[in-house]
């Protein structure tokens, strides 16, 4: 176990444990959702977990959204990778600033999640599916983080030449 605890970077801890922990903490008030643990263990897997999603929607949803509505505009990556060798601070404030992102993502997941329930109160498809909606979902959110993943790594290989 502390094997595991040396590994978490501030970023698996702002940007997954935290966003996890406080996604689970609202959706139990709010939501009417049970997604607080007794068992530390699992809790800390569990909310790693409820995290990692609340990331990976941040980054394939809310960020391309928010681009395409022009609220953010993003640097070629190629002058991210050159800038960061120069001025370290440059990781730093992509840290914070994924971890607001995620932040943003986890309240619109929430909102998301509350909606849902609504219309599953009215709509029996969707109370009947909710498994396999929500199975399928995060399917297809961890298949196009890892096409966007693949995609960083091949531009990080490109800007390295």
């Amino acid at each position: 176990m502390k094997d595991i605890l040396d590994k978490l970077t501030s970023y698996n801890i702002f940007n997954y444990l935290f966003p996890g922990v406080l996604f689970s903490i609202l959706a139990t008030k709010f939501a009417n959702l049970n997604l607080v643990f007794d068992d530390l263990i699992i809790g800390a897997f569990a909310y790693y977990f409820t995290g990692l999603v609340i990331s990976r929607f941040g980054s394939i949803i809310i960020e391309p959204f928010l681009k395409f509505i022009r609220f953010v505009k993003f640097a070629d990556y190629k002058d991210f990778i050159e800038a960061s060798k120069k001025d370290s601070k440059i990781e730093v404030l992509s840290e914070s600033n994924n971890m607001f992102r995620t932040l943003i993502s986890m309240f619109t997941l929430l909102f998301l999640t509350i909606g849902f329930q609504k219309l599953a109160d009215k709509w029996e498809f969707l109370k009947d599916n909710q498994e396999v909606i929500f199975l399928s979902i995060l399917l297809l959110l961890f298949l196009l983080s890892y096409r966007k993943q693949t995609n960083y790594i091949t531009k990080r290989i490109k800007a390295s030449k």
